[in-house]
């Protein structure tokens, strides 16, 4: 039983973990960062938006880092499963709450992956009633990469002075904000469908 016990603390405190604990921990200080930066410079590049981008871009990296040495060591845990959607939801939600008070976002993209999250979120309760942990699926895992991926381009945006480069760039990102809020919104409904068998189980009884 000793034994046993000690398994499970060392499986729950895997390095995959840690640094999922430590991607959440880094989000309010990525903010309080790029709440105090100064505006994008109209004649150069701007430094402290360049560290906000940087900060930023470490963070998405670490999603995929943990996910890899997760899967390489065989040490994926229910622990991991229900952490690692958090600590992207917060990214992303945080992230896009920041473009939005800087004008580089709209009310609608924030609007759908909120409400996209809470939807998600209810269903985790509804399926944990059955004992039952529904992973990410790829598409998740795309809407996810391609989130960040958008997010990290359009604060890419505000280290550049305004230029035809600039332009481009926002325009490309803005159009993959898009996309990623297409996907979030598959993903939402893709996630009603898995679960709707214990959600349907759940109102008959």
């Amino acid at each position: 039983m000793v034994k046993s016990s000690v398994g499970a603390r060392s499986g729950l405190w895997t390095p995959a973990n840690v640094i999922t604990v430590l991607r959440i921990a880094l989000v309010p200080i990525w903010l309080f960062v790029a709440e105090g930066s100064a505006p994008t410079s109209t004649d150069g590049f701007s430094l402290s938006a360049l560290v906000v981008f940087l900060g930023y871009a470490f963070i998405s990296l670490t999603d995929k880092l943990d996910g890899y040495l997760a899967r390489s060591r065989g040490e994926v845990t229910t622990f991991g499963k229900f952490l690692d959607p958090i600590a992207d939801k917060l990214a992303v939600v945080v992230a896009f709450a920041y473009l939005l008070e800087v004008g580089m976002a709209s009310s609608w993209v924030l609007l759908i992956i909120v409400a996209r999250e809470f939807l998600v979120s209810g269903l985790r309760m509804v399926v944990a009633n059955e004992g039952v942990v529904v992973a990410a699926s790829n598409l998740g895992k795309w809407k996810t990469a391609v989130t960040m991926v958008a997010i990290c381009g359009l604060l890419l945006c505000r280290v550049l002075p305004p230029s035809s480069l600039e332009a481009g760039l926002r325009t490309f990102f803005d159009v993959l904000v898009w996309v990623a809020v297409i996907l979030t919104a598959w993903s939402g409904v893709d996630y009603f469908v898995k679960c709707w068998p214990y959600v349907a189980k759940g109102s008959r009884g």
